[in-house]
């Protein structure tokens, strides 16, 4: 059932999320200690929290990435654009933006690739930058002329969804990977809470996870990879 490969370094996958409104500076540290014992890829917080979790987090390999337009995506370019730079500013070295999902829905996908490249180019070169479509709410041709858009304008990612407004699928997942064809990776994020998810969606293509419950899906996967080892 559980694949090794796909597995292997699981715990690498995931960028820990703390993205709720009522996000408090407790949860901060405790999302940062969590992302520390268990060496996950990074945490993902609110821009208020960016700069504490780096300094938390400042002794560690774990990275912090910040949000811009978080999670409507329905802001002016030029604040996406502030967001993203001070978040970068404060430590974050990757920055996951929401599209313009009424750009995307109503056809004007010229606009949508526009902002996105204008935030890539603001950024340095370094900085990761993952695109949210929030693909529950586009149909499937949507969702490929999104990725599309998404390659175009020089992003490294195109990231299924906020979490906000429904989880992400195996279906949006192979769609987005299908599309994006090796140019461009794919996070799936939004309802992710078991290791069974997990694996679902990394095998559709996903080579990274955003999650709440990553600390209970990556202590799951250890229990069952030390039950294999000593079956062996």
């Amino acid at each position: 059932m559980f694949n090794d490969s796909i597995l292997h370094d699981l715990n690498r996958r995931f960028d820990h999320a703390a993205l709720h409104s009522e996000t408090t500076e407790a949860d901060i540290h405790r999302l940062c200690n969590e992302a520390i014992t268990h060496n996950f890829y990074s945490v993902a917080v609110n821009p208020i929290w960016t700069a504490t979790a780096v300094s938390l987090l400042k002794n560690s390999d774990v990275q912090v990435l910040g949000v811009s337009g978080f999670p409507l995506g329905a802001i002016r370019t030029d604040s996406k654009i502030d967001e993203a730079v001070r978040g970068v500013e404060d430590g974050a070295t990757e920055i996951d933006m929401v599209a313009n999902i009424g750009w995307i829905v109503s056809g004007q996908m010229n606009r949508a690739e526009s902002e996105i490249a204008m935030i890539r180019k603001a950024l340095p070169k370094e900085v990761v930058l993952k695109v949210i479509i929030e693909a529950g709410k586009l149909d499937t041709d949507q969702q490929i002329t999104a990725t599309k858009a998404v390659i175009h304008a020089g992003a490294q990612f195109v990231k299924t969804c906020t979490g906000f407004f429904g989880g992400a699928t195996v279906d949006q997942v192979t769609t987005l990977h299908n599309t994006a064809n090796g140019q461009i990776e794919v996070k799936a994020s939004g309802g992710i809470r078991t290791l069974e998810d997990s694996l679902a969606l990394l095998k559709a293509g996903a080579t990274r996870l955003g999650s709440s419950a990553s600390p209970a899906i990556v202590r799951k996967w250890q229990e069952i990879s030390n039950s294999m080892h000593k079956n062996l």
